[in-house]
């Protein structure tokens, strides 16, 4: 609920700053005192338009700041988290600022803000009835939310709400699968080919280097035996070989070595070169013997290497990229298969979940009707006492072409204050009194459910007097045992059911008008009813009206 508002230089008020309570708070004063300015204060911190025409004269900007107690309230607390403005010890700080150049602004917990998301919040806290603007049952989302906390039906929307997420999931699901089968079946005898191309091939990794060194080789079979003899015989064949000569220098050494076993060690490094020389001779001979040149098996490389060319110019620069492609192909291809499968599946969960859905929009729908019956009922009963004896009440459920996430009806609440003519939506109606009191009815019958804590009724008092204002001040009383309610009002009786009087004065102030707000309490409030009364404030006989009235407030 709101427990502090604060007003500054807005039109006619200064500098203001009230503490709120629970229950029933009402404001009085005399006509032109300010009253409905507060209350359009209040409609800017909750997310009214601003202009700059509000800011008082000589004054940079106006200021509209209010503290909201979120303690019973767990579901804005969490609409705080999401928005990223987590309350601080349960409470919500909205400022709201408009500058006399129409640039306005908006903070929520001390953080800038739109005034979007302050209305989305102020939507949630406040409920203003006596103009159009910030009446949560004039949208249609709010009357079938509240038909369904009334009826009953609320875990029912829930259900069909989640049944139809789970249905728009699975039919986008089946149209991507759909599409990305009809995409794959377009291309599987084309990928099927790619795949069979590479397949065949039998490619490994590395072959075509082997390939290309092994056809290099058999183009030069002459060279390289030429060259293998050659080195052969330089190194161990022929005569004088390097090998011998070795062989020759390492007698000559070991000699030596006798002399000086210093030379030893150089002796085994000869010995290791003639080992060399030996073993790289033979090798090189061998090397020479089996060398061959084959014409057929040079072709058959030539033509290997000419295929894999192909599939590398296709399927990528190199061999591992032509494996990769092939993989991909034969995924593509089994995903074809998998999705061909399970689009059968999907199709049955979306034929299970549709069989669902229209059983428990039914089921909703039946209890919106009864529970529609019954609330009209219910506030029908209660018109009179608004002085709304011939009005009608009534809730139209219009079905919908295509049912959706909140069911198969279209909820309406539609009234007629007038004999002979047909009812129509709240918002129709042009009176903002007996809109108040249309609402006080409905707030009356929906107290316990109706989750807004604070609820301003301006202009309620309109057009009615007598035992009626008795029975609103009743109903309004018995409102606010479940919220906080403002009622800017001129009925004493209104007046005197308040759990707080607010008293509204106009004074002049260094040359300008200026708005000012006080609680009133003992005789300060007996003058305050005695005036309302319309008798002299100061007469014994006035005040002990007025004494009388209040009486019922004990």
């Amino acid at each position: 609920m709101l427990i502090e508002l604060r007003v500054r230089d807005y039109a006619v008020i200064d500098d203001l700053s009230l503490e709120l309570r629970h229950g029933l708070n009402v404001l009085s004063g005399e006509t032109g005192a300010g009253k409905s300015i507060i209350v359009g204060a209040l409609s800017l911190l909750v997310g009214e338009r601003a202009s700059s025409q509000i800011v008082r004269k000589g004054a940079e900007k106006a200021l509209v700041e209010g503290t909201f107690d979120l303690s019973n309230l767990p579901q804005v607390q969490r609409q705080l988290e999401d928005l990223g403005f987590p309350a601080e010890e349960g409470l919500l700080l909205l400022r709201r600022e408009v500058a006399a150049e129409g640039r306005n602004r908006a903070w929520v917990n001390g953080s800038p803000a739109t005034a979007s998301v302050v209305g989305a919040l102020g939507a949630r806290l406040v409920d203003i009835h006596g103009q159009h603007e910030h009446q949560s049952l004039l949208a249609r989302k709010a009357q079938r939310e509240i038909l369904d906390i009334y009826a009953g039906a609320a875990e029912t929307a829930r259900s069909v709400a989640d049944t139809f997420a789970d249905l728009k999931e699975k039919r986008a699901e089946l149209d991507e699968k759909e599409a990305r089968v009809a995409d794959l079946e377009a291309r599987a005898e084309f990928l099927r080919f790619q795949l069979s191309e590479i397949d065949e091939a039998k490619i490994q990794l590395g072959e075509d280097g082997a390939l290309e060194a092994e056809a290099k080789r058999l183009d030069h079979v002459e060279e390289l035996a030429k060259g293998a003899r050659g080195l052969h015989e330089s190194l161990y064949g022929g005569d004088d070989s390097l090998s011998d000569r070795v062989a020759s220098l390492r007698g000559l050494l070991e000699h030596l070595s006798k002399l000086d076993p210093a030379l030893g060690e150089t002796v085994s490094t000869l010995e290791e070169a003639y080992h060399l020389l030996t073993d790289s001779g033979q090798k090189l001979g061998d090397y020479a013997s089996g060398l061959e040149y084959d014409p057929v098996r040079l072709e058959e490389i030539r033509s290997r290497l000419d295929r894999i060319s192909r599939l590398k110019r296709k399927y990528g620069p190199d061999l591992e990229e032509v494996l990769s492609t092939g993989a991909r192909i034969r995924a593509e291809l089994d995903e074809l298969d998998e999705a061909s499968l399970d689009l059968g599946g999907i199709r049955k969960e979306i034929l299970g979940l549709e069989e669902r859905f229209e059983g428990e929009s039914k089921e909703l729908g039946r209890i919106r009707a009864e529970g529609a019956k019954r609330l009209e009922a219910e506030v029908v009963t209660l018109f009179p006492d608004m002085g709304l004896g011939k009005g009608i009440f009534r809730i139209k459920l219009t079905p919908l072409e295509e049912p959706g996430s909140f069911g198969g009806e279209q909820t309406d609440f539609q009234v007629s204050l007038n004999p002979g003519f047909d009812p129509g939506p709240l918002s129709q109606i042009a009176s903002g009194g007996e809109l108040s009191r249309v609402m006080l009815a409905l707030k009356s019958v929906l107290a316990g459910v109706d989750e807004i804590p604070s609820l301003i009724f301006d202009e309620i008092d309109a057009g009615i007097g007598g035992e009626i204002a008795l029975k609103v001040a009743e109903k309004l009383h018995a409102v606010a045992h479940h919220h906080q309610v403002f009622v800017i009002t001129h009925l004493p009786q209104l007046a005197a059911r308040a759990d707080q009087q607010l008293l509204v004065e106009k004074d002049e102030v260094e040359g300008m008008a200026s708005t000012s707000v006080r609680v009133l309490a003992g005789e300060e409030r007996i003058r305050e009813v005695a005036r309302m009364l319309g008798g002299d404030p100061e007469s014994q006989a006035s005040r002990d009206h007025a004494r009388e009235l209040l009486g019922f407030t004990g």
